[in-house]
């Protein structure tokens, strides 16, 4: 097995050199929140060993590349074999079907079922196994509580609002100096959460988007407001244009932002950088009119139909779904599980800090009182575009080239402009 680290451009040529050199060897795009690409490195020795004669050739890849260059790669019939990716429903159009090539069809069904949805999207009858999870999210907020202690100011308690932690980490802010009061990634999929709090129901009864309703212009409204007046940092969205990603991190584990909206992908990450230089604790998700949600979500990877060893790719991914496999990469990633029978089990996840148990625990409790609509949202093919169209828009209304009201309008126009592109 060899392990390839690729960056910027080099790593979008990469994936569009990346196809198999023969039918046993497998070009593996990975990208990683913390070590995952380097966890499922020890186990698949452990295939290879098992599987003589195939080999695994892994790109570690930074998420951008998966985002944005991968898509393309994919649309000419190119790319690696297989992938971590995030888009599930966006990308399931290219994903291999491995049910023919896995052991047993049935007790995957019953460990990854309700995330299986999320990739078949081929119409009611798609019963393909397209996907394995390696790692399920949710989002939500973290805050640096020593600020809040240094403040005297006291956390919000669960079921309070979105105004409540806005007007608390704000005063905790301006009491100690800090440089941002909250920031939340520069992601539709972040706002989305805060949006169905407020009301957003996303759907019609059909199931077809309708993306801007009172409830999406409530949120919509006040987070431009709050850009704009200091509350949340305005850098992280206003400082890129288009739909490109941005997250607040390295703000949240230096110490310049009390509250930080992302997810628990972030909580390996956290443990590792910020160490005992303050203490950081997860918590549920602010309030709003429509409820207390965040939005499910995670990293899977899967086998494309390009590949011209789907036998291998099947079998690689069958080994990926096994229990102890799982349990050995969850255990060093920190990542809550997507597999139900490891969720009744738990993980022993090595050499976590009490900060990290507790915020695993927060998450995963968080995960069975989301929204439906939350769940619908992220299974949902053409998510991205309202993702994207969310992004562009608001930012331009934030830093002051289009009023909210334009903005909304613009955003109706895109996804229905993408989705008969879709069709």
């Amino acid at each position: 097995m060899k392990i390839k680290y690729l960056l910027g451009s080099a790593a979008a040529a990469t994936i569009a050199l990346a196809t198999s050199a023969g039918a046993a060897e497998l070009r593996f795009s990975c990208y990683q929140d913390g070590t995952e690409c380097d966890a499922w490195a020890e186990q698949i020795k452990k295939f290879e060993a098992e599987n003589a004669g195939t080999t695994v050739v892994i790109d570690v890849v930074p998420y951008k590349s998966i985002v944005e260059g991968l898509p393309v790669q994919l649309a000419a019939g190119e790319g690696p074999d297989l992938a971590r990716v995030t888009d599930l429903g966006g990308l399931a159009k290219y994903m291999l079907d491995i049910t023919p090539h896995v052991k047993d069809a049935a007790a995957i069904e019953a460990n990854y079922g309700r995330t299986l949805a999320w990739t078949r999207v081929n119409g009611p009858d798609d019963k393909g196994i397209y996907s394995i999870m390696d790692q399920q999210t949710a989002t939500g907020p973290f805050i640096n509580k020593t600020l809040f202690d240094q403040a005297g100011v006291a956390l919000p308690a669960k079921g309070a609002t979105y105004e409540d932690w806005a007007k608390a980490a704000k005063e905790v802010a301006e009491k100690t100096g800090t440089t941002y009061a909250i920031a939340m990634d520069r992601s539709g999929h972040r706002f989305a959460g805060p949006a169905i709090s407020y009301g957003a129901k996303i759907f019609n009864a059909d199931g077809t988007p309708i993306t801007v309703d009172e409830g999406y212009k409530a949120f919509a409204t006040q987070f431009v407001a709050w850009n704009q007046d200091g509350t949340v940092a305005k850098d992280v969205w206003g400082g890129s244009g288009g739909s490109t990603y941005q997250d607040a991190a390295k703000e949240f584990t230096n110490g310049s932002l009390v509250m930080y909206i992302s997810g628990s992908w972030q909580i390996g990450r956290f443990g590792r950088d910020i160490k005992d230089a303050f203490d950081w604790v997860a918590v549920p998700a602010p309030c709003g009119p429509g409820g207390c949600t965040g939005i499910p979500g995670g990293a899977a990877v899967v086998g494309f139909k390009h590949s011209k060893a789907p036998e291998e790719v099947g079998k690689l991914l069958d080994f990926m779904a096994r229990e102890d496999v799982q349990a050995a990469v969850l255990a060093k990633t920190k990542n809550i599980p997507a597999n139900q029978a490891l969720q009744a089990k738990g993980i022993a996840y090595e050499n976590a800090t009490d900060a990290e148990k507790a915020a695993l625990k927060t998450f995963a409790e968080a995960l069975g009182e989301f929204s439906p609509v939350a769940f619908q949202i992220q299974g949902y093919k053409n998510n991205r575009a309202i993702f994207n169209a969310t992004v562009t828009r608001l930012t331009q209304a934030i830093v002051g080239e289009s009023t909210v009201d334009e903005a909304l309008a613009r955003i109706d126009t895109d996804v229905k402009e993408a989705l008969a592109a879709a069709k």
